[in-house]
């Protein structure tokens, strides 16, 4: 007797036996994830810049599509009318980046490199107030690094613009598709 019926897997378990017989797929997105994480460094960062751009862009239009959807469900004209503002902030702002994504990458990696440089300043000020025995150590490590590398990339700006993103979506596609060859081996391993 199965305990699935058409809505789905009720547990981890009875999901994880659903994937098992679906590893080669998920082996082949983690290959072909790794493989486009190569080309993205090895090949033309300011290409993987723009894609990168590009997908920010579409990801804001449909955000800001969605706002203005979720405006016309808005309880009184004061809400309403701040759901619109957003959407049309966020529609504004996702074609700015598809019809220019190298302005758009200047701006988004100002935005970014002091965005690592708060977030590393953050971490090591909560490191301080970790109790003895926590990893603060780590903490403080990693802050430090997000710091280092907000630093570099607001002083070599605006030329950074140009491959930095291009450089984080490689590294990315990079791991995803590592994470995803690793449970497509570990499913295969479990499927016999």
């Amino acid at each position: 007797m199965s305990t699935t019926d058409s809505t789905g897997p009720h547990s981890l378990g009875e999901g994880i036996r659903a994937l098992r017989s679906k590893w080669g797929w998920i082996l082949a997105f983690g290959i072909f994830s790794l493989i486009a994480g190569v080309v993205a460094l090895g090949g033309s960062t300011m290409f993987a810049t723009a894609t990168a751009v590009y997908i920010v862009g579409f990801m804001m239009l449909f955000e800001g599509v969605a706002e203005i959807v979720a405006a016309f469900n808005a309880r009184d004209w004061g809400h309403r009318l701040m759901w619109l503002l957003l959407g049309a902030i966020y529609v504004f702002a996702g074609f700015v980046c598809l019809q220019d994504p190298f302005q758009a990458a200047t701006i988004l990696t100002l935005l970014l490199g002091i965005a690592l440089i708060l977030g590393g300043l953050v971490r090591i000020f909560l490191a301080t107030r970790m109790r003895q025995g926590t990893p603060w150590g780590w903490v403080v490590f990693s802050g430090l690094i997000s710091v280092l590398l907000g630093l570099i990339i607001v002083s070599h700006w605006p030329v950074s613009s140009f491959f930095v993103l291009g450089i984080f979506l490689g590294v990315d596609l990079i791991f995803i598709g590592s994470g995803w060859i690793s449970v497509a081996l570990a499913l295969k391993k479990h499927a016999a």
